[in-house]
């Protein structure tokens, strides 16, 4: 294919490399993963290369997939960047309660997986005047908030200079012009590089096929969003692309509140995000690292 490295060829150049029985184990969650899919699937083309033909048929598919599944009509879009619009994020630590309402709303909004309870959004709890994430308790389970303690949310920073990006060697992870990191799932091979290479532990692997139970889907799908995705692949946040291409706020931001959380347009001077950029002291997770996030994080003293 043109500028897309084949998953044929990784796997190829793989094989020569390691032994039979490494080569096996390394490949057994793709494996797992193949099971579910048909082998048109697996080898449909990478998604920059799909026409819209070509994508109309597999939208097409993948409802009447869901339609038999789970006896329920979905509506699953495919929709571009809009043009002018860069998204940016922003979270006030100061009222922020810890209370998990994102990470639960991100949860049913994404057609997360309801055995593990996975969500693509961990809030930890931190020492007042600490920014030491390794001491940071994402697993408190005391009323909230606590005394002496503040509450971290930490999600996908959709990069500008994303290390997730580089590391991928199918290319199956790359950025939108309006500034979201997504994931053609796909196309995803499962060897976890990009989780690896992320600072934030933004990303999650699909250990297993996600149990759903048909009344909790949600039927308001994007392809590159929140359709349900195969066992075996990386998954992300999108800064709930399927919803704010479409002009509305992420699951996240409406769940919260104390109204600590902040989603708009960067280049629009009129939008809340640009306000708090320009009037508040924010400031970005691992600056250090040169991964120039679109996520910030501001106190309000």
């Amino acid at each position: 294919m043109s500028d897309t490295v084949s998953r044929r060829t990784v796997m190829k150049a793989a094989g020569a490399t390691l032994g039979a029985t490494a080569f096996a184990h390394a490949m057994a969650p793709l494996t797992e993963w193949t099971k579910e899919l048909s082998v048109d699937e697996f080898l449909q083309k990478h998604y920059k290369e799909l026409t819209r033909d070509e994508m109309a048929r597999i939208l097409v598919h993948l409802k009447a997939e869901a339609k038999q599944k789970y006896g329920r009509d979905v509506d699953i879009q495919d929709l571009p960047p809009q043009e002018g619009v860069s998204f940016g994020y922003a979270l006030n630590l100061s009222v922020c309660i810890g209370c998990r309402k994102c990470a639960e709303a991100c949860h049913q909004e994404n057609n997360h997986d309801r055995r593990t309870g996975n969500s693509y959004i961990r809030v930890l709890e931190m020492q007042q005047g600490s920014l030491d994430l390794e001491h940071g308790n994402a697993n408190y389970d005391h009323p909230v908030p606590a005394e002496g303690k503040y509450y971290l949310p930490v999600q996908c920073h959709q990069c500008d200079n994303a290390p997730c990006v580089k590391v991928c060697p199918v290319q199956a992870t790359w950025k939108e012009p309006d500034g979201i990191v997504v994931v053609d799932y796909n196309w995803c091979i499962g060897c976890r590089y990009c989780e690896a290479a992320c600072p934030y532990h933004a990303r999650r692997f699909n250990w297993s096929k996600p149990e759903i139970p048909a009344e909790e889907l949600n039927p308001d799908q994007g392809y590159l969003s929140n359709r349900v995705r195969p066992q075996g692949v990386v998954e992300k946040c999108t800064f709930c692309l399927h919803r704010t291409r479409a002009g509305r706020l992420p699951a996240c931001l409406e769940a919260c509140p104390t109204g600590a959380r902040v989603f708009g347009n960067l280049l629009d001077p009129k939008s809340p995000i640009r306000w708090v950029l320009e009037n508040k002291r924010v400031f970005v997770l691992k600056e250090e690292l040169g991964t120039r996030p679109r996520f910030f994080y501001f106190f309000d003293k």
